[in-house]
């Protein structure tokens, strides 16, 4: 019996040894960018750093990025100046673009749509408003001399506070624990597939022992709950606002009006902010324009952005009058 064990032991280590080594050969997981905040509270990527990005259980999308000397996901570096015209896109995880390879960027679908025109990119995986107007606050000598800032945002998620502060639970994953876990490939790849997705909602359900149908909420009061966070969304919105400033004369949202609540459009239509909206023009495409197993933009879904972006930037540009 005791033989029967150490070899169960043995075995189970040399098994695990292994499909950690193909993870490895095979790169079947991601590379992880180190985090940090800069000298002006700005969470962003450390400067100088490249490796590839894979999502999907059997690497289905698999993508290089280099992070540039400012710490954003970019083919280029960003050098604004007044003698050009420079294009910023600000937001998250769907402007950052780690699932697409940095050389072929929604920046670099506008670029090669407007001749002579740059496109820097200040993404980041979880920017909410409150971060992108930071940083613009911070970097204004910068800002100042980009003509056009696109502000990718998200109601459901982007306006959940009224103030900046640093978000500590993403700063957690650059602590010494979670490095040495993400040493540890066959773990990382196991998670990023989800097989602890089902025990881990398991747990959450016995530890939060599910809602009694008869606490459950009814339609009215779902409804009046929702009505109450929109208006708490607005009026983070507006303390933000208040607090940076906001150049509507360039400064235009990016947006699906589909998952925007109407309330929050009719407030911008009234105080005339401008916003682009993209939901027709995903839904207009016969071809997918998100990933399979992933909800953000594919290479398709990255040109219709691109081109809603592209058309509006010529029509300013035209109203401008500068020629190309």
């Amino acid at each position: 019996m005791k033989k029967l064990v150490v070899n169960l032991i043995l075995y189970s280590i040399l098994i695990v040894f292994s499909l950690e080594i193909l993870v490895r050969i095979f790169h079947l997981t991601k590379d992880y960018p180190v985090r940090y905040v800069d000298e002006f509270g700005v969470e962003k990527w450390k400067p100088n750093q490249n490796g590839y990005s894979v999502t999907g259980n059997r690497r289905q999308n698999f993508s290089e990025y280099h992070i540039n000397k400012f710490g954003y996901n970019s083919y280029r570096e960003f050098n604004p100046s007044r003698d050009k015209v420079e294009i910023a896109l600000v937001g998250d995880s769907f402007i950052e673009g780690f699932h697409q390879n940095y050389y072929n960027s929604i920046g670099k679908k506008i670029e090669n749509k407007l001749n002579g025109v740059e496109v820097y990119e200040y993404g980041y995986a979880g920017y909410d408003l409150a971060d992108q107007l930071h940083l613009i606050d911070q970097y204004k000598e910068q800002f100042n001399l980009i003509d056009y800032v696109v502000l990718g945002i998200k109601f459901e998620n982007d306006f959940t506070r009224g103030e900046y502060n640093v978000v500590e639970e993403r700063m957690v994953l650059e602590s010494p624990a979670y490095k040495a876990m993400r040493q540890f490939k066959l773990l990382v790849y196991l998670q990023n597939i989800g097989a602890f997705d089902n025990p881990r909602e398991l747990i959450g359900k016995i530890l939060s022992r599910e809602v009694d149908d008869a606490h459950k909420l009814t339609k009215i009061e779902e409804e009046k709950n929702q009505k109450k966070l929109v208006h708490k969304y607005i009026e983070n919105f507006e303390s933000l606002i208040n607090i940076y400033g906001f150049d509507k004369a360039k400064f235009i949202f990016l947006l699906d009006s589909e998952k925007t609540p109407q309330t929050f459009l009719d407030f911008l239509n009234k105080h005339q902010f401008k916003y682009l909206d993209f939901s027709e023009a995903l839904k207009k495409s016969k071809t997918p324009t998100t990933l399979i197993y992933d909800m953000h933009w594919n290479n398709h879904g990255r040109s219709i952005i691109a081109k809603l972006i592209t058309d509006y930037i010529k029509i300013n540009i035209k109203k401008k009058q500068i020629i190309f």
